[in-house]
């Protein structure tokens, strides 16, 4: 990948160095790009999806745009998370904007706020709805949903969905 990078900017794979303390580094910064690239495509999703304050409606538009952005853009979607890092600096994309993480955990807490969730199911729920999405984006490209067919696909990206945001919010604050 540092190859053809380097060879469609016209310079040497050794030349990225310069700019790098070692090849961890330009990992990191390659993948917040492309973390900030999934972060583009949620917020692309969220603004489709309406009202800003329907916050079902935007959780279920983050789950949706990070399972396409998988499904059409697998490298990037595999370099995104390649670099081991706390997913907690995931809440800042490139250039101060939030990035996936953040946007989900932002969505999460303005649910509480608005009593679309109770706090007390909200510990730990940026996890439950990521490792939903992320299971069924990573079953859907390597796994054994990878051969269905893709009409068939989005049935089941909004099953998923729709399982998380019912599991977080059904009830709101006052059930």
């Amino acid at each position: 990948m540092l190859r053809e990078a380097t060879r469609r900017v016209g310079v040497s794979p050794n030349a990225a160095y310069r700019h790098f303390s070692d090849r961890e580094d330009l990992l990191a910064a390659v993948s917040l790009h492309c973390l900030t690239l999934v972060a583009t495509e949620i917020m692309r999703e969220q603004a489709a999806a309406g009202a800003a304050d329907d916050l079902g409606a935007q959780l279920d538009a983050i789950g949706r745009a990070y399972v396409h952005f998988a499904l059409r853009e697998p490298g990037l979607f595999r370099t995104a998370f390649a670099a081991h890092t706390d997913p907690e600096p995931g809440r800042g994309g490139e250039d101060g904007g939030l990035g996936p993480y953040g946007l989900l955990l932002d969505v999460l807490d303005r649910a509480v706020e608005h009593g679309a969730m109770r706090a007390e199911r909200r510990p730990g729920a940026e996890v439950t709805a990521w490792a939903s999405v992320h299971g069924l984006a990573l079953l859907l490209l390597d796994g054994p949903l990878r051969s269905v067919p893709e009409a068939a696909r989005e049935p089941l990206i909004d099953a998923v969905v729709r399982t998380v945001r019912d599991g977080l919010f059904r009830g709101g604050a006052a059930d």
